[in-house]
């Protein structure tokens, strides 16, 4: 470790400083996953087919450690893994490459000028145009078949409304404060984008060779997700809802069609529940999307559908799947479909054709998830049945890899083999037991430290995952290195509530949560205790979002953990009803009604209920932005643990929205913070001459 960083570690994080104790001689730590290695770390994504065929544009993302921001760069791969090179890289980011339908040309974005703007590349030259000279952000970028257009959606900012007109004119060289806000929208900020600026997103189209973006949508409705094009280029296709009660139904979608020439918007399907990620196949005849009739249900899984282009004969071709889709792709000759699921903790690359019938093609996507050890990937079709997507490894950030029809996989990069391929990883092995609440098979994965021996005895933590709709897999996770290449062995697992496991076992907790999947997490922690190498005086518990709601639900019901960390937590259901940025979306589908309706209800599953029997030390972990988990929540816990006399603390991330794991020294900072409460509570260890005679 670097006496820069090391020394930077060990500044005081709130209130007191971290510090984390090696487990590992001097000589040993240039090969073992250390702090420094986190701003190294590189991954694959967005590929996209070179219409030749034979290679892969992708996003290559790293991490920028001047800016402590991510920095997305355009490299370019052949599908034999050969002649991988930079396409468009520098310090500027590069995002979003979209080829035009004929090849020449690669459209992008870039903030090579400043701010994010559209550019085109010639590919035979290497020449650029830009666009556009935008000044809100924008997305979902699409090229016309004919390629003449480009169509994107972008924010249109008003002025919004003001009540009070009447405010003296402020006299010249005066200093006044800030205007006020006035607001009265529904939702008003968001998490990782804050207050939200007055105004809605609109579909856009720009001609490809020069000239003005035009507006093709009008009205006080949101536009967004993915735009596609008719094959003769005059009509586009995407989802919104354009009700006047919107704002009050938050999944709520049907699909548009939109003509070019004049804006003309035609409904294609009109029925409650989402229909949404319209895309047309290369024949023009068809539009597949995703689909689900709203039960307001907590977890819904979206299906498969195709209809003619018109909207008329809606069919559904994965009704047995009971997986939620995403990610939809058309085969090239149009016979069928592709798309992502997550099943039992794997995303898969599925493809289905036209009369249903359906194969995977691979059950190794991820590695897109940096922090914690999430589902998560993406892929793009290569064609003769071939896929390249995100291979997801437990030692390793996404990779590209091509699956070819027969199953056979190739890696194509290996982005982190000089950081990563002479350190001492944890190893990561798969487990399940049997909930003690219902005998349903409950699955985990541990992961034990560089030279772990069977024979010894070791620290654990367990590791417990968000959403709560959400699912871990046995996936690379930066918090588990780093915990592992600390000594502590680490288990994380998919107890009931979880994903990928049917729309069923997600909704076990339906307006029944934290339940009975602290039973299941109680259950993983007996069963690696069993093993042997566990002792079980050294038991410690983490968990972020609705892993921190289980983390302080957890201490709340039992002692047996030594210290635990709370990370962005919910602690009490009826402040959060009203405080978060999902107020409109948590009273419909995760609570039975309105808040002031559901007082014991929701009291009754609040970790702020229990908090009379904490005896556990416990830090308290949380973004100073956070808009999804306020930081009034942990001030809560926190509180009531200090009235008590409970050793606690509260860490409070500057800068940081929900998302900790934006920032790289943020993410440092929790990690550090995490292992250094745990290294406080561990045992002292014996003196070498304790014991003797």
């Amino acid at each position: 470790m670097s006496k820069q960083i090391k020394s930077w570690l060990m500044m005081a994080a709130v209130g007191g400083a971290f510090a984390v104790s090696p487990v590992v001689h001097a000589e040993d730590k240039l090969n073992t996953f250390d702090y420094n290695d986190i701003f190294e770390l590189e991954y694959a994504a967005s590929p996209q087919l070179a219409p030749d065929g034979a290679s892969i544009v992708y996003v290559r993302r790293s991490a920028d450690i001047m800016k402590d921001s991510a920095r997305s760069n355009i490299w370019q791969v052949g599908l034999d893994g050969k002649d991988h090179r930079p396409l468009l890289s520098g310090k500027a980011n590069f995002s979003m490459p979209r080829f035009s339908r004929d090849g020449k040309r690669l459209a992008y974005v870039s903030s090579v000028e400043g701010s994010q703007q559209l550019y085109v590349r010639w590919m035979d030259t290497g020449q650029t145009a830009r666009l556009t000279d935008l000044q809100t952000g924008f997305g979902n970028i699409s090229w016309s078949p004919d390629g003449k257009w480009i169509a994107f959606s972008m924010l249109v900012k008003d002025t919004g409304s003001n009540l009070f007109k009447d405010m003296p004119a402020k006299p010249e060289g005066a200093t006044w404060a800030e205007p006020a806000k006035y607001i009265d929208r529904v939702q008003y900020r968001s998490n990782g984008a804050g207050f939200l600026p007055h105004g809605y997103r609109h579909i856009f189209v720009v001609p490809t060779d020069g000239g003005t973006a035009r507006q093709i949508t009008t009205g006080n409705y949101n536009h967004g997700g993915s735009i596609s094009w008719s094959n003769d280029s005059q009509n586009l296709y995407v989802s919104a809802d354009r009700h006047d009660d919107w704002e009050y139904r938050p999944l709520e979608s049907d699909i548009y069609q939109i003509r070019l020439a004049d804006g003309e918007i035609s409904n294609l399907t009109n029925r409650p529940g989402p229909d949404s990620q319209p895309v047309v196949s290369p024949t023009g005849k068809h539009i597949a999307y995703a689909r689900f009739d709203d039960r307001k249900l907590a977890s819904q899984n979206a299906d498969l559908f195709v209809m003619d282009r018109d909207g008329g004969n809606p069919r559904n071709l994965t009704p047995d799947l009971d997986r939620s889709i995403s990610n939809i792709q058309w085969a090239k000759d149009g016979k069928g479909v592709y798309f992502l699921y997550d099943d039992h903790s794997h995303t898969k690359v599925g493809y289905v054709n036209l009369k249903g019938n359906m194969k995977v093609l691979t059950d190794d996507v991820g590695g897109q998830s940096l922090g914690r050890p999430y589902t998560s990937g993406d892929y793009t079709v290569a064609g003769k049945g071939q896929v390249v997507f995100t291979l997801g490894k437990t030692d390793r950030p996404a990779d590209l890899a091509l699956v070819d029809g027969k199953g056979a996989v190739r890696q194509l990069t290996a982005l982190n083999e000089d950081l990563l391929g002479h350190k001492n990883l944890a190893s990561v092995s798969r487990m399940t037991v049997k909930s003690s609440v219902d005998q349903r098979e409950i699955e985990a994965w541990i992961a034990t430290p560089p030279g772990f021996d069977q024979s010894k005895k070791y620290p654990l933590i367990l590791e417990i995952h968000g959403g709560p709709h959400a699912a871990y897999s046995a996936a690379y996770s930066t918090e588990i290195q780093m915990y592992a290449a600390n000594g502590y062995v680490v288990v994380w697992a998919n107890p009931r509530g979880s994903t990928s496991y049917g729309e069923e076992f997600a909704n076990l907790i339906h307006h029944d949560y934290p339940s009975h999947d602290y039973d299941d997490l109680m259950d993983v922690v007996d069963g690696v205790v069993a093993q042997g190498y566990v002792d079980p005086d050294q038991l410690f518990v983490t968990g972020g979002s609705g892993g921190g709601v289980l983390t302080a639900w957890i201490v709340g019901k039992t002692d047996r953990f030594r210290a635990a960390v709370v990370a962005k937590p919910v602690i009490n259901w009826l402040s959060f009803a009203l405080t978060a940025d999902m107020s409109v979306y948590a009273s419909q589908y995760w609570m039975p009604g309105m808040p002031w309706e559901n007082v014991d209800h929701l009291w009754k599953h609040s970790p702020l209920s229990l908090v009379g029997n904490v005896k556990t030390p416990t830090m308290l972990l949380t973004g100073e932005v956070d808009y999804r988990t306020p930081m009034s929540e942990t001030e809560q816990y926190y509180q009531a643990l200090k009235l008590q006399k409970i050793d606690a603390a509260m860490v409070r991330i500057q800068g940081a929205n929900h998302g900790i794991a934006a920032k790289p020294s943020n993410l440092i900072q929790k990690i550090g913070n995490v292992l250094a409460w745990f290294d406080k509570y561990k045992p002292e260890e014996p003196s070498p001459d304790e014991g003797q005679e």
